[in-house]
């Protein structure tokens, strides 16, 4: 199936964002993606998703991709804002309950919100995304706050590059990092919001408020982990899974930070089981 490309502006902000339809008596599943890319690297996920008669619906993050990349003056950049953002998007598709999917540093504002409003998540599923105090920003995507060393990388397509194969640990071809890097070339702008991404990251304060809903959430949850991260550690997440019956672990043993590239046949198989699962 193809994946459609949509936008849709709520209030001042422009959305962009990929969908598949299918008929189904499932709810739909929501894919927020991390940095720095945008929502093609659901692209696997979403068509398989689709063949197991799911529809899916992945946003491009404000500030990335080819939604909107207001100045700081106009959005804040921090989990807030865009939890308040995301809040209005859902609101404005009609979205009454879903299946949340969430990977990577700014995708964790998705637990954020799930935890805010489980009322409308059906049940959530986390790849690889920083859950507990220990997780720090690579030094790879740190440096990119620096003021003019940042300036200057954020303006440099290849770092998509670089940050996503070392991040995933495998190639990727040719033809689909041109599409993860593309509004890097289309728009100076970009570089400027990811710049603000870091920058208003507030990770410490993030992740403490993870670990402590992901502690007491009653909505079912699956940690998929891709073990071989070289940026978030396992044993850490692992515990805090250990703490709450609602929760499930699984490992991906040579994933890495971002399975959803590679490992997207493994990934739906994993999450359509999960969604079937009764609940008890």
């Amino acid at each position: 199936m193809a994946v459609q490309e949509c936008q849709i502006e709520v209030g001042k902000l422009q959305w962009f964002y990929r969908q598949t339809e299918v008929e189904s008596d499932k709810p739909p599943a929501i894919l927020l993606h991390g940095v720095p890319t945008h929502s093609y690297t659901w692209r696997g996920v979403m068509t398989n998703l689709a063949e197991k008669r799911i529809s899916s619906i992945a946003p491009d993050w404000i500030g990335c991709g080819f939604s909107g990349k207001p100045g700081k003056r106009d959005f804040a950049y921090t989990p807030d804002a865009y939890i308040t953002a995301l809040t209005d998007l859902i609101a404005a598709l009609e979205l009454d309950k879903f299946y949340l999917v969430v990977q990577g540093f700014l995708g964790s504002v998705g637990i954020q919100y799930a935890l805010r409003n489980p009322d409308k998540i059906t049940k959530l599923v986390i790849l690889n995304t920083p859950l507990t105090n220990d997780a720090k920003l690579p030094w790879k995507m740190k440096q990119w706050s620096i003021p003019i060393v940042g300036d200057m990388l954020t303006q440099d397509p290849l770092q998509i590059d670089k940050t996503l194969e070392g991040g995933s640990g495998f190639i990727i071809k040719d033809g689909e990092l041109a599409i993860h890097r593309k509004p890097f070339l289309e728009t100076s702008a970009v570089g400027r919001s990811l710049m603000a991404i870091i920058k208003g990251m507030q990770l410490s304060q993030s992740t403490t408020e993870i670990t402590q809903g992901l502690k007491e959430a009653t909505f079912p949850t699956l940690i998929l982990w891709g073990e071989a991260d070289p940026w978030l550690d396992t044993s850490e997440v692992e515990t805090l899974a250990k703490t709450n019956s609602a929760i499930d672990f699984t490992k991906l043993p040579e994933a890495k930070h971002y399975p959803q590239e590679h490992w997207s046949q493994e990934i739906t198989g994993e999450i359509t089981d999960f969604f079937r699962r009764q609940v008890l």
